[in-house]
């Protein structure tokens, strides 16, 4: 074979070989989850504050897609002033897991910060003793240790319902009702600038975010498409909204808690069902205390619920 002959040869390889890799199909493009933080000013006092936005994995380059969101309402010990402070809110719930832990959710995550509204004034050690080392942080490999449950000393024993709510306050002092403007706008603001699905936003909270789901899905009765209060209950004087307007809803309960005892839970649920309402799911951890936020959130099946619900 002379050179010319060679060269020709060489010529229909390489092209053989162009023609059969564009015949390949392409790999699929992906890309990992970011965190984003958004400001506004808060209708509260008119400074401005910040709140987290988890974008799920494939989020920017699947850009066709619309993603369900939830809309995440944390704790006491989390409040704080919305700039340097925000970060305490990564220290449970949905975000925590997303972020921190690594959990492959498919959700885009609001994750606001309620005010202190003179938290920090009343002595409450797990306010005033906290430290900016409880804050976890995304490792670059692998994912941090969790946190060991609260122990819980005392035996598992079943209490009877407690009977008249007449007068027990529906709202704990100092919270998330006293944010509605904000809550509303940051919602607002997500499902205008990203890709959310409007039929698919749901609500879920713990502690004192738990009786703030209750209390901010019985005044947007029509918004959410499924709520999930966490050891936090709902006051029988918030149940009507929710009854007429059928949001599905999953209640979470620790037997063993003491901060939030769970006799209280069983009025509003038990109106739930007076009213005719049909999606009311109650699950109580009978071995465990007021954290137990942390198996619920670290739960599959408790997402996969979320997802099979739609407004």
């Amino acid at each position: 074979m002379n050179r010319f002959t060679r060269l020709i040869a060489l010529g229909l390889l390489l092209s053989g070989a162009r023609s059969f890799a564009e015949t390949q199909p392409a790999e699929p493009v992906s890309s990992e989850p970011s965190l984003e933080r958004i400001s506004y000013v808060s209708k509260v006092d008119n400074k401005e504050r910040d709140f987290f936005v988890y974008l799920p994995r494939n989020y920017k380059t699947e850009p066709e897609k619309k993603w369900p969101v939830i809309l995440f309402l944390h704790g006491n010990g989390e409040r704080g002033n919305g700039k340097e402070d925000l970060d305490y809110v990564l220290i449970h719930g949905p975000l925590y897991e997303a972020w921190i832990q690594k959990k492959d959710l498919p959700f885009i995550i609001i994750s606001p910060q309620l005010h202190m509204f003179g938290m920090d004034k009343r002595g409450i050690s797990y306010i005033d003793n906290r430290s900016r080392t409880q804050i976890p942080e995304r490792l670059d490999e692998g994912t941090p240790p969790r946190s060991p449950y609260f122990a819980t000393p005392k035996p598992m024993t079943g209490v009877p319902s407690h009977i008249d709510m007449s007068l027990i306050p529906p709202l704990l002092p100092g919270g998330w009702d006293k944010v509605d403007g904000d809550l509303m706008h940051i919602v607002n603001a997500v499902q205008h600038d990203f890709r959310a699905d409007k039929s698919r936003l749901y609500l879920t909270g713990m502690s004192y975010g738990g009786f703030g789901t209750w209390w901010l899905a019985s005044q947007h009765p029509t918004l959410f498409a499924a709520i999930a209060p966490v050891v936090g209950w709902g006051h029988p004087s918030y149940i009507a909204p929710i009854a007429k307007h059928q949001i599905p809803l999953w209640q979470f309960a620790g037997g063993r808690d003491h901060t939030v005892p769970i006799q209280y839970f069983y009025p509003g649920l038990n109106r739930l069902e007076q009213l005719g309402h049909a999606h009311v799911r109650f699950t109580t951890h009978e071995d465990m205390g007021h954290d137990a936020w942390r198996r619920v959130y670290k739960s599959d099946d408790f997402y996969q619920w979320l997802l099979e619900q739609r407004r």
